[in-house]
């Protein structure tokens, strides 16, 4: 892990632990929906700006959202920022059968997305096998 990465991990564990900030503790994945809509807001304009600037510091935002709701995650025992990458690592693959599989090549973009849905629905299922197999394993410990 970069160690920008590791620093601002370590600051929103901070910002959690009973040493950290009292209005931090108290938010829950729910209480954070409109703080990160607002802040998937500012990226988009800043995405539609152009400036790298403003896409950058909004980028940071919406990354810190991700960490702060992978540990309330992590906290609550459901998942944590590791089993995030990694989940997101597998569906990437899982959508990408044209670069990661050997089952399925694509002409051009065009292609691909004419393909999309099919590719999403076969993803979709084999995500509830990977969450139900998950679950069990969790359950044994």
């Amino acid at each position: 892990m970069s160690r920008g990465l590791k620093r601002l991990k370590t600051v929103v564990s901070k910002l959690l632990s009973p040493r950290g900030c009292p209005w931090d503790r108290e938010q829950t994945h729910r209480s954070l929906i409109p703080y990160v809509r607002e802040e998937a807001a500012e990226l988009t304009d800043a995405l539609k700006g152009g400036r790298w600037h403003e896409i950058e510091d909004e980028a940071g935002d919406l990354l810190f959202h991700l960490l702060f709701i992978s540990k309330i995650g992590e906290k609550n025992g459901r998942f944590d920022l590791e089993s995030v990458a990694e989940s997101q690592a597998r569906k990437l693959m899982r959508r990408h059968p044209h670069v990661f599989g050997r089952t399925r090549r694509f002409r051009d973009a065009k292609d691909v997305f004419a393909h999309w849905g099919e590719i999403k629905k076969g993803e979709r299922a084999l995500r509830a096998k990977e969450v139900a197999r998950r679950d069990r394993k969790k359950a044994v410990r």
